[in-house]
């Protein structure tokens, strides 16, 4: 899907696909960006597009794209908009192994951040340079209408299992503190993400029922 899509969330399918990628963490310690994460959430949609609710001000989840074309020179593997509000997250996925966060670099005591984590990172501060370039250009307002009013990006890489409390914090603190061209880059674990969204999908679960009595 290279372009964006009108999307309906269902929160019942939603928790049925979420259950699936407990499952699925749960049978494999680590993940093949493109052989175990790529095509398991395009295969989920809603669960793709829940993972929208890390936005702040993205809450209807109704614009959905995978390798999602960034004006010719980038891609972004999972792009999801709210048509109402104007904005949109765009999301890089990353592997999930022992070093896909942090790596030991020779006789150092504390780990440097990986190669696989600047590289995942990176991709999302240069989508925010092509963005920004291309914001009040004519191609822009064709995909993204005269409603745009901002985005956000999200790096989804490693898993929390393995990393000390230290890494964790440092982790933590760079997904809150690291804002990039005023515009924040959330950082999150697979873990973390299943995790986040569970809590945050029972409370649409809730106003879902009582909607139906």
């Amino acid at each position: 899907m290279k372009e964006f899509k009108s999307f309906t969330f269902d929160p019942q399918a939603c928790r049925k696909e979420l259950n699936e990628l407990k499952v699925h963490l749960d049978s494999k310690s680590e993940l093949n960006e493109r052989k175990d994460v790529l095509p398991f959430f395009k295969k989920r949609e809603h669960l793709s597009s829940f993972i929208g609710s890390y936005f702040p001000y993205i809450s209807s989840f109704d614009r959905l794209a995978y390798e999602y074309d960034i004006f010719g020179d980038f891609k972004a593997d999972l792009a999801i908009g709210d048509f109402e509000s104007g904005w949109y997250g765009f999301i890089e996925f990353e592997g999930a192994s022992e070093t896909s966060i942090f790596e030991k670099k020779g006789d150092k005591v504390t780990p440097e951040w990986s190669t696989c984590f600047e590289h995942g990172f990176s991709q999302v501060v240069d989508w925010f340079w092509k963005l920004s370039a291309l914001e009040y250009t004519r191609e822009f307002f064709f995909r993204f209408g005269s409603e745009f009013t901002g985005y956000e990006g999200m790096l989804i890489i490693g898993r929390t299992e393995g990393l000390d409390q230290r890494e964790r914090d440092r982790l933590r603190w760079r997904r809150d503190r690291l804002i990039v061209n005023s515009k924040h880059i959330h950082c999150v674990t697979f873990d973390e993400l299943y995790s986040d969204l569970d809590t945050r999908l029972r409370y649409y679960e809730a106003a879902f029922l009582a909607d139906e009595e």
